[in-house]
């Protein structure tokens, strides 16, 4: 049986860990690494710095992007992809 390559390349997949990386450094220099005491906690603790931080916060440091938070990034493109309609 012949065997096939695998169609994810390397470099796609280094790029891809590096932003995840990326991100959990951020949510642990944020919220730290301290145990919770349930599940439901750290949950909320999680849910509440992607939501008022990452995504509405934060800068993305590129000028592609035009250093705006990724949530005016997503209004622009609304706005943009509404006046092509």
């Amino acid at each position: 049986m012949p065997r096939t390559r695998s169609l994810r390349r390397v470099d796609n997949y280094r790029s891809v860990n590096a932003a995840a990386e990326s991100f959990f450094a951020l949510l642990k220099e944020e919220i730290g690494t301290r145990r919770r005491p349930d599940r439901s906690s750290a949950r909320a603790d999680i849910f509440a710095f992607v939501e008022t931080f990452y995504n509405r916060q934060r800068l993305r440091r590129h000028p592609r992007w035009g250093y705006l938070t990724p949530l005016e990034t997503r209004q622009r493109l609304e706005q943009e992809h509404a006046l092509v309609a």
